[in-house]
């Protein structure tokens, strides 16, 4: 509909256009002094049409500021003081139903808050940790929840509709495996706790008390609470679909030999290089949706040889995991950008990162820029795409880490020097405003 309209504010402007030009060359032949003036006005009129109805501007969605944490030791604050240290961070957070789960692995505990950062549950290694206010046993009235675990190093966080709470940790290196034929280190487990903060078990590759899973990249879960594990290998990503009894479902390896292949416009016979990217879960069917990014050979026109390797394109490629099939896959538009230097401009064009999918099927993709973030929500069957710049002052940020509800809210934590703060965008209102019109 939105469309259709503007088919019709370009005609009617166009035709207007048109009018006034005709207008114009009577004048002037009547008037020469005309003329000059006749020509200026029309100027003016053609470019602010004509920058009315070619405009780029990406509009922008509102952050809303929930909650700020503080650095520290205690246990309603972050242990995020040895950034300066090389190797990556270890905390990253996920937001469901307005309750935020941060996982803190440099200070092993994960922390529920309320939307306004109350501290509702804490669960924590006590030889880390000690003198937790409320996990005494005599506060049984208290409204906070402390529960003791022996977390070694955490990783991603998810939740299902039962408020069961998933968390990767990294076993000891006395427990961890080796896998010698496919050169991959087995150390990281899933562990799982119930709605009261009680501990089940641990998930590994065939399930509960598993092997170890080699690096987990991201964990889902889907409405029928079942979870998804997605493994980094190293030729390309491994997703482990498990039952809501924690029982394996399907192991599905996706590697650069398996996804589809494309060929280039040109016909061209230069070799493709394939990257798979991402893969995230389908929330109600057994689905992945497999983001492969190609890249292509440029060749020396006069040489005829090759010269670097470009972009390409990206696929968000569709996988039963029943049958192992693909269905059609779905082109990605990419993030272009430019860059000036001596009166010289170039542009250019990257791949969008797969942020995931929400539970009425949009795609959800995002790049950093100069001015914070632009995101892309692409409808599911690709009709619609809409783009929207998350405003963030990247000078101020140290570490960042964002989450994507099922609901199609983008939440982010963001480490600053004097705190970290819990930020969200209300894109859910935004995706509800196109499905109604």
């Amino acid at each position: 509909m939105v469309s259709f309209h503007l088919f019709l504010l370009v005609i009617f402007d166009f035709s207007l256009l048109i009018t006034h030009f005709s207008v114009i060359l009577f004048c002037m032949k009547k008037n020469a002094v005309f003329s000059m003036y006749a020509l200026c006005a029309l100027c003016v009129l053609t470019f602010s049409l004509l920058s009315c109805t070619k405009s780029n501007q990406v509009h922008s969605v509102n952050e809303n500021a929930l909650f700020t944490l503080d650095y520290g030791s205690f246990e309603d604050e972050l242990n995020l003081f040895d950034l300066a240290k090389t190797g990556s961070v270890r905390t990253y957070m996920t937001m469901r139903d307005g309750f935020f789960y941060i996982a803190n692995g440099e200070a092993k505990k994960i922390l529920e808050l309320n939307s306004y950062g109350d501290l509702l549950s804490l669960y924590y290694n006590d030889e880390v940790l000690k003198d937790v206010a409320f996990a005494s046993k005599d506060s049984l009235n208290s409204t906070k929840k402390a529960i003791s675990y022996p977390f070694s190093t955490l990783g991603p966080l998810a939740l299902d509709a039962r408020k069961y709470l998933y968390a990767v940790d990294t076993l000891p290196l006395e427990r961890q495996e080796r896998d010698v034929t496919k050169r991959l280190l087995l150390s990281n487990v899933v562990l799982r706790f119930d709605s009261s903060g009680k501990f089940i078990d641990y998930l590994g590759q065939e399930g509960p008390g598993g092997t170890p899973f080699p690096y987990v990249k991201n964990i889902y879960t889907t409405r029928e609470n079942e979870l998804v594990v997605i493994c980094t290998t190293n030729d390309g990503l491994t997703a482990y679909w498990f039952s809501t009894n924690g029982f394996l479902l399907y192991t599905v390896p996706v590697t650069q030999n398996t996804v589809p292949k494309i060929q280039r416009e040109d016909s061209s016979d230069a070799p493709a290089y394939i990257s798979v990217a991402n893969i995230v879960p389908d929330a109600s069917e057994k689905k992945l949706y497999v983001k492969v990014d190609y890249y292509m050979a440029s060749l020396d026109p006069q040489l005829k040889v090759q010269s670097g390797i470009d972009y390409y394109t990206t696929l968000l490629c569709p996988l039963n995991v029943a049958t192992g099939r693909y269905s059609d896959s779905l082109e990605i538009p990419s993030y272009e950008y430019s860059i000036t230097e001596n009166l010289t401009k170039e542009t250019y064009n990257l791949p969008f990162d797969f942020l995931g999918v929400t539970e009425n099927g949009w795609f959800f993709f995002i790049v950093p820029n100069e001015e914070g973030f632009i995101v892309q929500m692409v409808q599911p069957d690709g009709q619609r795409i809409v783009k929207r710049q998350l405003s963030v002052d990247h000078s101020k940020i140290l570490y960042y880490t964002l989450s994507l509800s099922g609901n199609g809210i983008i939440s982010g934590l963001f480490v600053k020097n004097e705190n970290a703060e819990a930020l969200w965008w209300r894109t859910d209102s935004l995706l509800a405003s196109f499905i109604n019109q």
